[in-house]
């Protein structure tokens, strides 16, 4: 297991998102199951490496670092596609989901790996504190899971909006649902990532008065925290505009969610990265 690198699952989702894309060419079911098996193949790889970087670290991956919490999120949304793949093969969501994964494993290989100081399993004044911290980054990882399926579904929706406008065939190999049914996924993905957003935001912020309290360097200026927040301020704005509109128009919808969504994940994701090349951070 010690032997597992990132390039190994990378390597195998990489090969997944040929295969997926190798179906526009015509509906396969031999490569469909071979791209199940790429990506099955990569999730194990992946779940390894994370629990030998747990055991060596003596933390839990959404707790050790910049680069293993990336990997976590990439984990889950992956978990994700391959329930849905599963249940619905003639969905077509690994155009949109495998390029997500690719990005956010990249984009851990050049996040921080620097263990976190505020998880010390020898230190009881820390141990109480860790349950915020797994409420903290946990919520904090589904939410923004949930921010990736708002951007995916709403990009899905303007795709089949235009192909529907402009009375096209639909394409080879790419099954989309419904506009309703895209439209009301979209929806329900914004208002349930968005409440664990704020849990997440609102824990870490009593984790930064208690570090305060601690003499520990944490700093609400931190680009990282800010950066989130504003992000967060985006998604809470969009969540806020869907709750009062009654039934707003879904092309409208789709492209604020892709606004929103896509400005909280590259300030996010970018922000990770850039801990791990010198940005000064609590959170490298």
């Amino acid at each position: 297991m010690e032997k597992v690198s990132v390039v190994c699952f990378l390597a195998s989702y990489l090969l997944a998102t040929v295969l997926e894309f190798l179906q526009l060419r015509g509906r396969s079911s031999t490569r469909r199951v071979l791209m199940l098996i790429a990506t099955g193949a990569g999730l194990f790889a992946q779940t390894m490496y994370l629990f030998v970087r747990s055991r060596d670290t003596n933390l839990p991956p959404l707790m050790a670092s910049s680069h293993d919490w990336l990997l976590v999120l990439a984990w889950v949304v992956v978990l994700l596609y391959l329930f849905v793949t599963i249940l619905e093969k003639d969905l077509s969501i690994g155009y949109f989901v495998l390029p997500a994964v690719l990005l956010l494993v990249t984009s851990a290989n050049f996040a921080s790996k620097a263990t976190s100081t505020f998880v010390d399993g020898k230190n009881p004044t820390q141990v109480a504190k860790s349950g915020w911290t797994m409420l903290h980054v946990s919520t904090l990882v589904i939410g923004i899971a949930g921010v990736l399926a708002s951007l995916i579904l709403a990009v899905m929706f303007l795709i089949q909006h235009r192909r529907l406008k402009q009375k096209a065939a639909e394409q080879t190999g790419m099954h989309l649902p419904s506009l309703a049914k895209l439209g009301k996924w979209n929806w329900w993905s914004v208002v349930i990532s968005v409440p664990l957003l704020t849990l997440g935001m609102a824990s870490g912020v009593l984790l930064g008065f208690a570090a305060k309290n601690q003499q520990v360097a944490f700093e609400f200026s931190d680009p990282l925290i800010l950066g989130s927040g504003l992000g967060w301020v985006a998604m809470v704005g969009l969540f806020g505009w869907l709750v009062v509109t009654n039934r707003p128009a879904g092309k409208q919808v789709a492209m604020l969610t892709v606004w929103a969504c896509a400005f909280l994940l590259l300030t996010v994701v970018g922000l990770q990265v850039l801990t791990g090349s010198g940005l000064q951070s609590v959170h490298s």
